[in-house]
């Protein structure tokens, strides 16, 4: 077991090793676009970006850099042989059609449920970003969240009940977190792995663990 937070390097590292060879995956915007610097290349896997694209690889560096081949959060991405665009409505389409295998999103809270809530904090002054996060917390057969634990306020964003505005309800699989990996439903939250000490894990936690 390791001993220490995961840097957010380390916790996409830790994500890609769960994404099934085979599987038709959409990264969300922000950190879980990480997630593809660190999957192997000899492992199937077909990256899918909600701005239409099929068979999206890395993030772009130095020379490969095409300022026309961005993923939704508009970095810079590689493409890998066999890669497909489309319309925007048709990559839709693919995520509100059950398409999608996985998905990983970023959230301001997941409830013990897995609820989720990640577009909005509903405090006056923020930007919403909805984005497509509600067409893949209902579309996607697998919901993952990647996430600290704790807010900049020091607050356990794996709530008892979320309250900002949700974006889904009871959607979320598994969350990934700098402290442990966790299962959320109607039975409440498993701990799959920690990274730290359980009573310490505990100790930050506002909800019941399995």
């Amino acid at each position: 077991m390791s001993t220490h937070r995961l840097t957010m390097e380390e916790l996409a590292a830790r994500v890609a090793r769960d994404i099934p060879t085979g599987a038709y995956v959409n990264l969300g915007i922000g950190q879980p676009t990480k997630v593809a610097d660190h999957l192997p290349a000899e492992r199937e896997v077909v990256l899918h970006t909600e701005n239409g694209m099929l068979g999206m690889g890395p993030t772009a560096t130095g020379d490969l850099v095409d300022p026309d081949l961005t993923n939704a959060g508009k970095v810079p991405v590689t493409e890998l042989p066999g890669a497909a665009y489309f319309h925007h409505a048709d990559s839709f389409a693919m995520m509100r059609g059950g398409h999608i295998d996985v998905c990983v999103l970023g959230a301001y809270q997941v409830s013990e449920r897995g609820d989720l809530a990640n577009w909005h904090t509903g405090r006056a002054g923020d930007i919403p970003a909805v984005g497509g996060a509600m067409d893949l917390a209902v579309g996607a057969k697998q919901v993952y969240v990647m996430m600290t634990l704790l807010n900049k306020s020091g607050e356990s964003k794996l709530v008892p009940s979320c309250t900002y505005p949700l974006t889904g309800l009871g959607c979320v699989n598994r969350v990934y977190t700098d402290v442990g990996i966790f299962e959320t439903g109607p039975d409440g939250v498993r701990v799959l792995e920690t990274f730290i000490g359980i009573d310490e894990l505990r100790g930050l936690l506002p909800v019941a663990l399995r």
